[in-house]
């Protein structure tokens, strides 16, 4: 990112790494003005915002339609599968030229999202971008969408060639029913200069901004003479606002525009590959909610003129809305929108453009006076929790209420340090799937309205799965017929001899190799209190000690100790019996660590027996 004269900068035009930290802290704020005049208080919130303009890529090009690869090449990828982008568009690698088919998906997508304005990425006159103008204007102008332009930094350029690019896009373009003109600032065009801070005198502006808006790309206010006001574009900034507030009231006081950026994350590395720093995690949309707040937060300046958002479809930057393919191809590391807003599979695809309707109307909102919901749901109340299966719970509760209404549950697992949402549904009850026999888990549900305000969380439940299929805890001899486990094994001498009820039969480890050990899994969390351990009671098997202690789990992984090292010894006299006390204890899991044998180098058992007392 550059530095703080430069002000901020698209990152892929620059080298410099840094690692950004950002705290997600969303609060309830407060809203102020806005330098622009506003519509009447109470007046109707239009579906697709003119104040909301959204930054579009017409950069990507395939065989099928231009020819050769376009850009889903960056960062030495092979397209189709294979692109310059952390994230897959469920378009797939598309062509920007393909008007009947991507490009008029995209104009829906615009709509759906609430946004009137894209502002389009243009490289100068007779490039690629500029030949695709008029085919990307005819479609944006089918669904109500308006284009402004995003005047890019082409080899070449000067502020007077800025000039006359101005002059040729209202000549070729200006009579086009989608050509945006700002109603509320005397009809002008609006124009972003991109790295307006690479050339310093733009005197020459001044024969252009009379009859349009031409925005600078920084925050620093002594570095926008001769311009129409200001934008930001760097969606990492957005987190932090840097230099907001005083950009937004040197607007005001001069009459100028602010234009914000606000960006739902950042990611580069495969397009720019070995480029792990900066990035900024969308953390389900936390990010994007962050961002959009900041640029309406009183704090940091009150509501803007227009926020831009970046982007629709900066696939190489990790920062688009555009809908990603929730099940990208397979191999190559994509993310996915998975769980942005609670959604999951197909539903998360759209889940940016839905919130940023929500974010269109709630600017809108603003600048008309309304006001904005911010009481949480009540936390739903009695949770409880039952098996369902061996593999799945059912954790069900009283519904929560809301000034508004509740819209939906999310339920989430305990995990730690960082909770799993396991699902979400609009009712009050919800079978989680996919969890394992024999298993403790905590579950809680959080309630949401329609302006995204979560309520508290419910009291944790906790509930057991079932044992697996065909395995139930039983009584008596607890191991019988249980799965068993051993380190090692010679020959047919196999650990599920020392669980099938006959006392000649016997498991044998590896000779010369302790310590070695067997477990016995009884299927689901048991008392035990007692083992019965045997050996054959044939006279053959002379007197020997074995040294051993015994181990307890209750996950098959973690392990600690019951009852510790000690000689047991085993003696035909007896049977080959022995008798092991256990505090009482209760564990899914018993372990035998033997790690000495008078009689023979090696572990031996012929009977492994569990008894609850």
């Amino acid at each position: 990112m550059k530095t703080s004269d430069q002000s901020v900068s698209r990152l892929r035009h620059t080298g410099r790494r840094a690692q950004i930290v950002l705290a997600l802290l969303l609060a309830t704020l407060c809203w102020a003005g806005a330098q622009a005049p506003l519509p009447a208080r109470g007046a109707a919130v239009p579906e697709q915002s003119s104040n909301v303009h959204l930054f579009y890529y017409s950069w990507y090009g395939n065989p099928q339609t231009s020819g050769d690869w376009r850009h889903w090449q960056q960062g030495g990828h092979t397209p189709p599968n294979d692109v310059g982008a952390d994230l897959y568009p469920s378009l797939g690698a598309y062509d920007s030229g393909d008007y009947a088919g991507a490009v008029t998906r995209h104009m829906q997508w615009i709509k759906q999202a609430g946004v009137g304005v894209i502002v389009y990425s243009w490289w100068g006159r007779d490039s690629f971008e500029d030949r695709l103008t008029q085919g990307v204007m005819d479609a944006a102008a089918q669904y109500g969408v308006k284009v402004a332009w995003h005047l890019e930094p082409y080899g070449g350029r000067t502020a007077a060639s800025t000039v006359e690019d101005i002059r040729y896009i209202n000549t070729r373009y200006g009579s086009h029913p989608a050509f945006y003109r700002d109603a509320e600032h005397g009809n002008r065009a609006a124009f972003y200069v991109f790295e307006s801070l690479r050339i310093t005198d733009w005197a020459v502006l001044d024969q252009v901004t009379a009859g349009n808006i031409v925005l600078a790309q920084t925050t620093d206010t002594s570095k926008i003479a001769h311009f129409s006001g200001m934008y930001t574009y760097d969606g990492i900034a957005g987190a932090t606002a840097p230099g907001w507030a005083n950009a937004s009231a040197y607007a005001k006081q001069n009459n100028l525009i602010w234009a914000p950026s606000v960006a739902p994350g950042y990611i580069d590395d495969r397009a720019v590959p070995g480029n792990t720093t900066p990035t900024l995690g969308r953390a389900n949309g936390a990010t994007y909610d962050l961002e959009w707040s900041n640029a309406l937060d009183p704090a940091k300046g009150g509501l803007p003129t227009w926020v831009s958002i970046t982007s629709f479809n900066e696939w190489h930057e990790g920062s688009s809305i555009e809908p990603a393919d929730s099940t990208p191809p397979a191999g190559f590391g994509y993310q996915t929108f998975e769980g942005a807003y609670g959604k999951t599979g197909a539903a998360a695809e759209t889940a940016y453009l839905d919130r940023t309707k929500y974010w269109a109307t709630e600017f809108e909102t603003r600048r008309a006076g309304g006001t904005r919901d911010t009481q949480p749901p009540t936390a739903p109340g009695a949770a409880r929790a039952v098996p369902a299966s061996s593999t799945s719970i059912t954790v069900s509760w009283t519904a929560a209420t809301d000034n508004v209404g509740v819209t939906g549950y999310d339920v989430y697992r305990e995990a730690g340090a960082t909770d799993v949402r396991v699902g979400g549904t609009t009712g009050t009850s919800f079978t989680v799937t996919g969890l394992t026999p024999s298993t403790s888990y905590g579950f809680y549900v959080v309630a949401r309205d329609a302006a995204q305000n979560t309520s508290p969380p419910s009291g944790t439940v906790t509930a057991t799965t079932g044992p697996p299929p065909g395995c139930s805890p039983g009584t008596g001899d607890l191991a019988r017929g249980k799965s068993v486990t051993a380190s090692s094994t010679t020959q047919n001498y196999t650990a599920a001899n020392t669980v099938d009820g006959n006392a000649n039969t016997y498991w044998e480890s590896a000779n010369h190799a302790f310590p070695q050990s067997i477990t016995v899994d009884l299927c689901a969390q048991t008392t035990v209190g007692r083992l019965v351990l045997k050996l054959p009671p044939s006279s053959a098997w002379g007197t020997r000690t074995q040294t051993l202690s015994v181990l307890g789990s209750s996950n098959g992984t973690a392990f600690d100790t019951l009852v510790s090292s000690r000689g047991l010894t085993f003696n035909p006299a007896t049977g080959n019996t022995v008798t092991v006390t256990v505090p009482p204890t209760t564990r899914r899991y018993v372990r035998l660590n033997i790690t000495g044998n008078t009689g023979w180098p090696a572990g031996q058992l012929s009977s492994f027996e569990v008894y609850s007392s």
